[in-house]
Protein backbone atom coordinates (compact mmCIF):
# COMPACT_ATOMS: atom_id res chain seq x y z
CA UNK A 1 0.00 0.00 0.00
CA UNK A 2 1.33 3.26 -0.81
CA UNK A 3 2.63 5.42 1.78
CA UNK A 4 0.28 8.39 0.97
CA UNK A 5 -3.58 8.17 -0.85
CA UNK A 6 -3.67 7.79 -4.46
CA UNK A 7 -6.02 10.59 -5.65
CA UNK A 8 -9.24 8.11 -7.19
CA UNK A 9 -9.83 9.78 -10.97
CA UNK A 10 -13.91 10.30 -10.27
CA UNK A 11 -12.86 12.13 -7.28
CA UNK A 12 -10.27 14.19 -7.99
CA UNK A 13 -10.17 18.32 -8.04
CA UNK A 14 -11.12 20.18 -10.50
CA UNK A 15 -7.11 20.79 -11.23
CA UNK A 16 -6.54 17.58 -11.37
CA UNK A 17 -9.53 16.60 -13.54
CA UNK A 18 -8.51 17.64 -17.06
CA UNK A 19 -4.94 16.63 -16.56
CA UNK A 20 -6.30 12.43 -15.58
CA UNK A 21 -8.62 13.22 -18.80
CA UNK A 22 -5.34 14.13 -20.91
CA UNK A 23 -3.68 11.07 -19.24
CA UNK A 24 -6.50 8.08 -19.31
CA UNK A 25 -6.68 9.38 -23.15
CA UNK A 26 -2.99 8.53 -23.50
CA UNK A 27 -2.90 4.82 -21.45
CA UNK A 28 -6.25 3.73 -21.07
CA UNK A 29 -6.32 4.29 -17.61
CA UNK A 30 -4.61 6.62 -14.60
CA UNK A 31 -1.59 5.19 -13.68
CA UNK A 32 -1.23 5.21 -9.91
CA UNK A 33 1.90 7.47 -10.25
CA UNK A 34 -0.01 10.00 -11.52
CA UNK A 35 -2.93 9.18 -8.97
CA UNK A 36 0.70 10.00 -6.22
CA UNK A 37 1.61 13.03 -8.04
CA UNK A 38 -2.08 14.66 -7.93
CA UNK A 39 -1.59 15.29 -4.19
CA UNK A 40 0.28 18.18 -5.56
CA UNK A 41 -1.47 19.28 -8.94
CA UNK A 42 1.36 21.71 -9.94
CA UNK A 43 3.79 18.74 -9.56
CA UNK A 44 1.48 16.30 -11.07
CA UNK A 45 0.87 18.84 -14.01
CA UNK A 46 4.87 19.45 -14.31
CA UNK A 47 5.56 15.89 -14.53
CA UNK A 48 3.00 14.88 -17.37
CA UNK A 49 4.08 17.53 -19.40
CA UNK A 50 7.58 16.64 -19.41
CA UNK A 51 6.54 12.84 -19.90
CA UNK A 52 4.63 14.03 -22.84
CA UNK A 53 7.36 16.48 -24.41
CA UNK A 54 10.13 14.08 -23.94
CA UNK A 55 8.91 10.43 -23.94
CA UNK A 56 5.56 10.73 -26.08
CA UNK A 57 6.93 13.50 -28.62
CA UNK A 58 10.44 14.20 -29.30
CA UNK A 59 12.63 13.02 -32.45
CA UNK A 60 14.02 9.71 -31.14
CA UNK A 61 12.15 6.13 -31.44
CA UNK A 62 9.27 5.63 -29.47
CA UNK A 63 10.92 1.75 -28.09
CA UNK A 64 14.56 3.03 -28.04
CA UNK A 65 13.06 5.57 -25.28
CA UNK A 66 11.20 2.93 -23.65
CA UNK A 67 14.42 1.14 -23.43
CA UNK A 68 16.26 4.04 -22.00
CA UNK A 69 13.27 4.12 -19.26
CA UNK A 70 13.65 0.58 -18.41
CA UNK A 71 17.11 0.26 -18.18
CA UNK A 72 17.61 2.90 -15.95
CA UNK A 73 14.47 1.59 -13.97
CA UNK A 74 16.07 -1.76 -13.80
CA UNK A 75 19.39 0.05 -12.65
CA UNK A 76 17.77 1.73 -10.02
CA UNK A 77 15.41 -1.37 -8.63
CA UNK A 78 12.38 0.15 -9.41
CA UNK A 79 9.87 -2.42 -9.74
CA UNK A 80 7.11 0.02 -10.71
CA UNK A 81 8.82 1.23 -13.91
CA UNK A 82 10.39 -1.39 -14.85
CA UNK A 83 7.14 -3.37 -15.23
CA UNK A 84 5.77 -0.54 -17.23
CA UNK A 85 8.09 0.12 -19.69
CA UNK A 86 8.61 -3.52 -20.01
CA UNK A 87 4.83 -3.44 -20.39
CA UNK A 88 4.99 -0.97 -23.23
CA UNK A 89 7.82 -2.34 -25.38
CA UNK A 90 6.20 -5.52 -25.56
CA UNK A 91 3.59 -3.19 -26.63
CA UNK A 92 5.44 -1.76 -28.96
CA UNK A 93 5.98 -5.25 -30.79
CA UNK A 94 9.94 -5.68 -28.73
CA UNK A 95 10.34 -9.49 -27.97
CA UNK A 96 10.29 -10.78 -24.02
CA UNK A 97 13.97 -11.71 -24.84
CA UNK A 98 15.11 -8.37 -25.81
CA UNK A 99 13.31 -7.15 -22.72
CA UNK A 100 14.53 -9.43 -20.80
CA UNK A 101 18.37 -8.14 -21.90
CA UNK A 102 17.49 -4.27 -21.20
CA UNK A 103 16.57 -5.58 -17.35
CA UNK A 104 20.13 -7.36 -16.76
CA UNK A 105 22.40 -4.69 -18.51
CA UNK A 106 22.44 -5.77 -21.75
CA UNK A 107 21.78 -2.58 -23.38
CA UNK A 108 22.47 -3.18 -26.90
CA UNK A 109 20.81 -6.98 -27.38
CA UNK A 110 18.37 -6.62 -30.14
CA UNK A 111 19.52 -3.13 -30.75
CA UNK A 112 21.45 -1.47 -33.59
CA UNK A 113 24.69 -0.89 -32.54
CA UNK A 114 23.73 2.78 -32.87
CA UNK A 115 20.54 2.48 -30.32
CA UNK A 116 22.97 -0.10 -28.53
CA UNK A 117 25.43 3.30 -27.80
CA UNK A 118 22.48 5.51 -27.17
CA UNK A 119 21.35 3.23 -24.96
CA UNK A 120 24.84 2.59 -23.23
CA UNK A 121 25.39 5.77 -22.60
CA UNK A 122 22.27 6.39 -20.65
CA UNK A 123 23.23 4.04 -18.39
CA UNK A 124 26.36 6.03 -17.57
CA UNK A 125 24.78 8.92 -17.25
CA UNK A 126 22.27 7.62 -14.62
CA UNK A 127 25.00 5.66 -12.96
CA UNK A 128 27.84 8.13 -12.53
CA UNK A 129 26.33 11.68 -14.21
CA UNK A 130 29.53 13.36 -14.45
CA UNK A 131 31.52 10.11 -15.71
CA UNK A 132 30.21 10.67 -19.26
CA UNK A 133 33.83 10.91 -20.85
CA UNK A 134 34.45 13.03 -23.92
CA UNK A 135 35.12 9.57 -26.09
CA UNK A 136 31.81 7.87 -25.27
CA UNK A 137 30.40 11.05 -26.21
CA UNK A 138 32.33 11.16 -29.41
CA UNK A 139 31.40 7.34 -29.93
CA UNK A 140 27.80 8.22 -29.50
CA UNK A 141 27.57 11.23 -32.01
CA UNK A 142 29.30 8.94 -34.60
CA UNK A 143 26.56 7.20 -34.72
CA UNK A 144 24.64 9.56 -35.79
CA UNK A 145 22.61 10.66 -32.96
CA UNK A 146 22.40 14.81 -32.99
CA UNK A 147 23.04 16.58 -30.22
CA UNK A 148 19.22 17.35 -29.35
CA UNK A 149 19.00 13.48 -29.20
CA UNK A 150 21.65 12.98 -27.03
CA UNK A 151 20.01 15.73 -24.97
CA UNK A 152 16.28 14.06 -25.50
CA UNK A 153 18.17 10.81 -24.53
CA UNK A 154 19.59 12.69 -21.52
CA UNK A 155 16.27 14.42 -20.97
CA UNK A 156 14.73 10.49 -20.63
CA UNK A 157 17.15 9.67 -17.39
CA UNK A 158 16.51 12.45 -16.16
CA UNK A 159 12.47 11.90 -15.78
CA UNK A 160 13.02 7.95 -14.90
CA UNK A 161 15.90 8.71 -12.03
CA UNK A 162 13.74 10.79 -10.55
CA UNK A 163 10.25 8.69 -11.15
CA UNK A 164 12.43 5.86 -9.61
CA UNK A 165 13.12 7.59 -6.37
CA UNK A 166 9.18 9.17 -6.51
CA UNK A 167 7.83 5.82 -6.68
CA UNK A 168 9.95 3.98 -4.63
CA UNK A 169 10.26 6.13 -1.56
CA UNK A 170 6.04 6.58 -1.50
CA UNK A 171 6.04 2.76 -2.30
CA UNK A 172 3.32 3.35 -4.79
CA UNK A 173 1.96 0.04 -6.11
CA UNK A 174 1.87 -1.71 -9.74
CA UNK A 175 -1.09 -1.19 -11.30
CA UNK A 176 -1.49 -3.11 -14.36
Amino acid sequence: MARIPLQDPEHASEAVQPIFREIERAFGFVPNIFRAYANHPALLRSNWEKLKAVLIGGELPRALKEGIALAVSADNGCAYCVAAHGQALQGLGVSAERVEALKAGEAGHGFGDAEAALLEMARVVNRDPGGLEEAALARVRQAGWSDAQIVEAIGVVEIFAGFNRFLDALEVEIDF
